[in-house]
């Protein structure tokens, strides 16, 4: 079968075309930007990859077209699919129907932590030689990959809850059916899709309600807007982590949580040193372990598949390291997120200095959703450095203001960098914190340094 993938070179969308030529049909498709590195990956299997969004990229007419959730009515190219009445569907739907469906699906959704914990458990069940299918929102350095198919019983998907195509509004997860569902947290973002913390636990609701009575949901106990959602009904077996009086909890931690004990009602199970900083981390890693020892890994096995475990690339990514200098790239777009990046950080600096550069890009960031809130997300940080876009529409060094002269806020990117390269002190540790490409700012920055 000959399949058109519009928007392919999304994470998403591009780890569907990487199952789907595993599958073995014919791929190409269609992106605004076809950018690397999925677009080196896409071209590695043999796929062909087009520029923009044209009618004539719909020739020889493909069997079936699949739409990413980033186009909407206008579109050139889809609006030729609709004339044309060829057969489509969004990405989620294709990879039930083609994938899903047959599989134990374990899914990992939340506001924060989906990408790192979708990797550790793929790598544990892995490690165990359960040989998972997996699609991640990121590349997974372990498989170095972001998708893959296999003949497994088991595919760990990166469960979330944007919407999933122009034809249809409900979350990407709800296509999924997982038997093992982990929820993160819950939190306000995508507010270019929603409208209030409501209409996200109302998709997290709908989603509870189709899951079977034999599957799994595994939740922190002490997020409030998750123990909201269970309150609007679950008719699955829950399992709680990291509460006062929760089943699973984290003990014996060091200062960084790089070492740590699994405590299972009141029992040590497992022991963790792995490379990853923060109790974030920690905290994903045991989601991961309870979705693993949900389908029989058991948990000592999995504390050891920790001590291989790569991380993700660009989720607190270590670029750079010399001259007593580290810089790490993070995804951190999000107050929370950049709390417990800087946090993380801190614990590991000791007495060196901490300078987070960040780029408010998000949907939600651009439109000053958090403008209220992201100073106070900086309390660990001795330097803020941020990068007012032409397209932020509100006034960034205004509310940041609290901050002081530890904040400084640029309209260039290369004023940062050249800042950083002139007044950076041994023992420095530098995080660059964008949910984009950030202008090339980490090259031009570890090149200056």
């Amino acid at each position: 079968m000959h399949i058109h993938i519009l928007g392919i070179c999304g994470t998403f969308m591009g780890g569907v075309a990487q199952i789907a030529r595993s599958l073995g049909h014919q791929v190409t498709g269609s992106d605004q930007n076809v950018y690397p590195p999925m677009s080196e990956q896409l071209t590695a299997l043999g796929i062909e990859l087009m520029n923009g969004y044209e009618s004539e990229h719909l020739e020889p007419t493909p069997d079936l077209v699949i739409v990413g959730n980033t186009l909407s009515r206008g579109n050139r190219a889809l609006e030729s699919v609709l004339n044309r009445q060829l057969p489509y569907v969004s990405g989620p739907e294709w990879l039930y129907q083609s994938v899903l469906k047959d599989k134990h699906v374990l899914a990992v959704s939340g506001t924060h932590g989906k990408t790192t914990t979708t990797t550790i458990l793929s790598w544990i069940l892995e490690y165990y030689g359960l040989n998972p299918g997996f699609l991640i929102g990121g590349v997974a350095e372990n498989f170095g990959l972001s998708a893959r198919y296999t003949d497994s019983d088991y595919f760990v998907i990166e469960a979330d809850e944007y919407d999933t195509a122009f034809n249809d509004k409900r979350s990407k997860f709800i296509h999924y059916h997982p038997k093992t569902l982990i929820i993160n947290n819950i939190e306000f973002d995508h507010a270019d899709i929603f409208h209030d913390i409501a209409a996200i636990r109302r998709e997290f609701h709908h989603l509870l309600r189709i899951i079977p009575q034999q599957a799994k949901v595994i939740v922190p106990q002490d997020d409030l807007e998750v123990a909201k959602v269970l309150e609007m009904g679950c008719w699955t077996p829950v399992e709680t982590f990291s509460g006062v009086d929760s089943e699973w909890s984290l003990t014996n931690a060091d200062n960084d949580y790089r070492h740590f004990s699994v405590l299972k009602k009141d029992e040590i199970v497992g022991k963790v040193s792995w490379p990853l900083l923060g109790e974030h981390n920690a905290n994903n890693a045991l989601a991961a372990i309870i979705a693993a020892y949900d389908v029989g890994v058991p948990v000592d096995k999995a504390c050891t598949a920790l001590s291989e475990f790569k991380s993700v690339k660009r989720r607190l990514e270590r670029i750079f390291d010399a001259k007593e200098i580290q810089v790490y790239d993070d995804f951190a777009h999000h107050p929370t997120a950049i709390t417990k990046t800087l946090k993380a950080l801190r614990q590991h600096a000791g007495k060196g200095r901490l300078i987070a550069i960040m780029e408010p890009r998000s949907n939600t960031m651009r439109m000053g959703v958090h403008a209220e809130t992201l100073s106070s997300a900086f309390v660990d940080a001795d330097l803020v450095l941020l990068f007012q876009a032409d397209n932020v529409d509100w006034d960034i060094a205004a509310h940041m203001a609290d901050l002081g002269d530890r904040c400084q806020v640029f309209t260039d990117i290369e004023d940062i960098v050249d800042l950083v390269s002139k007044e950076h002190q041994q023992g420095d540790h530098i995080v660059i914190m964008s949910n984009g490409a950030f202008g090339g700012l980490h090259k031009k920055l570890i090149d200056a340094l």
